[in-house]
């Protein structure tokens, strides 16, 4: 007999189902509550509300466990290219050469961006946002393929979009990075890896060839894998909500991109060095600091510590910590603060108070170091974020759309004023 739930409303007792997931997780199956009962349950935030079924990504915050597809994350970034994980949260299996061929291939194949859509970078005002500039940008793609807008498209179609997604999103975001110093733009080198390619169109210039430093190279090909997934999270759930509507694919990664723009979200990182500039600012005292964040009554917070869903360590900073070392030993940077960066992160590591409550340098403080140390611009750390995170959103959107789910539409409890008559405007006083 399956496990059941049971809930009493006035007076009358109703069972719902348990599921139970591949690693052992349970949920109680409300699907049918509203049908049954009348009533619906609140969770604001959904911090308790299983909005889907996913075959993509395993998380446990309690013991520091991410995988994708089954593959442990230290694993993949220890051993597995950028592209090489991005075919396998979108397909479910590694590839084996020739598959990895052909999608390195499809990818190189579509990197370069309609000449027209340079023009559209003309006319952002030069302080533009990057993650503005990306948002809009990715959602301008669907009138440059309009076959994109067309839902229940054949699957050759699907992919022809996907492949161009994960082609142009670099090419964009190197446009983005360029138009803001007023430098030309760098077409892309498809003789070059993936991330070596990103790296030549942000910084290389038509006059000299840019060579990639390989420790730079690894350390970035790492950040992507660390970031390409992460469960049902704020941008990711987006993506799935505005996708149920049908709308293009191109549209829901725009929603996406805007979603993890926000401080509590992809911005972290960008707010890890801001906060660690105001300290640099201040004096560099960094006890100072460290007593303000122990205050409770202080309103100032350490961004970089601590996570959201990991209660005990967030196991891809335990992985990036290593590559932000070697960065800094092997390009040789003086920075006053990523000096700062490394003497809080001793004195976090240290400090009784970070100890007990668990709040470790989690993934956001060290690629916040990393990007510094290579030359990316802070503004530009959440379009970073983004690259990385795009094949999970596309595998969250292509899943949501193969399993024929309805369209998402979340309930309220209406707290406002109950009916009243309208009162004509010479009798409101």
């Amino acid at each position: 007999m399956s496990e059941t739930a049971k809930i009493t409303l006035e007076g009358k007792t109703y069972e719902l189902p348990i599921t139970t997931g591949s690693e052992g997780e349970k949920a109680i199956d409300i699907s049918k509550l509203r049908a049954e009962t009348g009533c619906i349950t609140l969770d604001i935030g959904y911090k308790n509300t299983g909005s889907t079924t996913s075959k993509i990504t395993f998380l446990d915050g309690e013991k520091g466990i991410l995988r994708y597809r089954g593959y442990p994350i230290e694993q993949l970034a220890e051993k597995a290219s950028f592209t090489e994980v991005a075919y396998l949260i979108l397909n479910g299996e590694l590839p084996n050469a020739k598959q990895l061929q052909e999608f390195e291939g499809n990818i190189r194949y579509h990197s370069l961006v309609h000449e027209d859509m340079k023009r559209f970078f003309e006319f952002f005002p030069s302080n533009a946002h990057p993650m503005g500039i990306l948002s809009a940008m990715v959602s301008s793609l669907s009138t440059f393929y309009p076959k994109s807008q067309t839902p229940n498209r054949p699957s050759k179609d699907v992919e022809r979009t996907i492949y161009r997604l994960i082609a142009k999103m670099p090419t964009l975001a190197a446009i983005s990075y360029k138009y803001t110093l007023g430098h030309p733009t760098m077409y892309p080198n498809n003789k070059l890896g993936y991330v070596e390619n990103f790296l030549h169109m942000m910084f290389g210039l038509p006059t000299e060839e840019y060579v990639a430093d390989p420790v730079t190279v690894d350390a970035l090909n790492k950040l992507l894998i660390l970031h390409a997934d992460h469960e049902q999270n704020c941008s990711a759930s987006t993506v799935r909500m505005v996708g149920s509507s049908q709308a293009n694919l191109y549209s829901a990664i725009s929603a996406g991109i805007a979603a993890l723009w926000g401080p509590l979200h992809g911005g972290a990182n960008q707010q890890v060095i801001e906060m660690l500039e105001t300290i640099r600012n201040d004096g560099g005292d960094i006890q100072k600091w460290v007593n303000k964040a122990k205050d409770k009554d202080d309103p100032f917070r350490l961004f970089g510590f601590g996570h959201r869903v990991y209660k005990n360590f967030d196991p891809r900073a335990q992985i990036i910590k290593k590559s932000s070392d070697q960065i800094l030993k092997r390009l040789g940077v003086n920075d006053p603060v990523l000096d700062i960066a490394r003497h809080l992160e001793e004195v976090a590591l240290k400090d009784e108070y970070f100890i007990e409550r668990k709040l470790y340098p989690n993934v956001d403080f060290y690629s916040g170091i990393i990007y510094r140390a290579i030359g990316i611009p802070t503004r530009m750390f959440t379009v970073m974020f983004a690259m990385g995170r795009l094949p999970g959103w596309i595998a969250q959107w292509k899943e949501m759309v193969e399993d024929k789910e309805p369209i998402s539409r979340p309930r309220q409890i209406y707290t406002g004023a109950n009916q009243r008559n309208y009162v004509p405007m010479s009798d409101r006083g």
